[in-house]
């Protein structure tokens, strides 16, 4: 359970890092973006391990992966320039 929980921690700050390196404009502070995906993979991990129980390493860390992803894309602003609307074209 502790290698889980630090497994998950390092692939939710790889996370973090990768999302602050690949588009740093459409989000917050590191100071934010950090914090979150380690966050989101915890509890990512805890759930998945909750309700698969020991045993399931690896699907514990796709559980961690997937909602540090998640809670990572709740913080993406709209990108800048073009608007983009709902309307269709005319």
């Amino acid at each position: 359970m502790l290698l889980e929980a630090l497994g998950s921690a390092l692939l939710g700050l790889a996370l973090a890092w990768a999302a602050g390196q690949r588009v740093p404009h459409r989000l917050p502070s590191r100071t934010l973006v950090l914090p979150t995906g380690i966050a989101g993979a915890l509890f990512g991990a805890f759930i998945t391990h909750s309700a698969l129980g020991a045993g399931h390493a690896l699907a514990t860390l796709v559980g961690a992966f997937v909602l540090a992803t998640a809670l990572l894309s709740l913080l993406l602003r709209p990108a800048r320039g073009r608007a983009h609307r709902l309307s269709p074209n005319p």
